[in-house]
């Protein structure tokens, strides 16, 4: 439960500096006017599976320990984050009107969402 624990603390900090040059990468390429490749695609999945399961490990990991060190802050940071993707998936044919800006300033949204959580660890309403 401790490594479990661990790997979450660990983790955020890349998950969210990842997430956030991804995100860059987008702006980038949409203000350079290009078309996001391959690899920009692959960049957002990585991130997106990389953010989200960041989240439900600290979710299992919340659930295994039985306290609540995290505090709820934290803990709601994590869930917005699911959901911001939940509502990306709903408004996925708008997000391709222009796909590289609008996904890259989703990814920058959902960075912010992860640095706030990880800054407001232990912290309740």
């Amino acid at each position: 439960m401790r490594t479990l624990v661990q790997l979450h603390t660990s983790l955020g900090w890349w998950v969210a500096t990842a997430t956030g040059l991804v995100g860059l990468w987008g702006v980038a390429l949409a203000i350079m006017r290009r078309p996001p490749g391959r690899s920009f695609n692959r960049a957002v999945g990585a991130v997106i599976v990389s953010m989200t399961g960041q989240v439900l490990l600290g979710l299992v990991a919340l659930n295994l320990a039985g306290t609540r060190l995290a505090g709820s802050q934290h803990v709601f940071y994590g869930v917005l984050v699911l959901f911001t993707f939940a509502f990306a998936y709903i408004y996925r044919e708008t997000l391709r009107r222009r796909p590289a800006l609008y996904v890259g300033l989703l990814l920058l949204f959902v960075m912010g969402l992860g640095i706030r959580g990880i800054s407001t660890f232990g912290g309740s309403f």
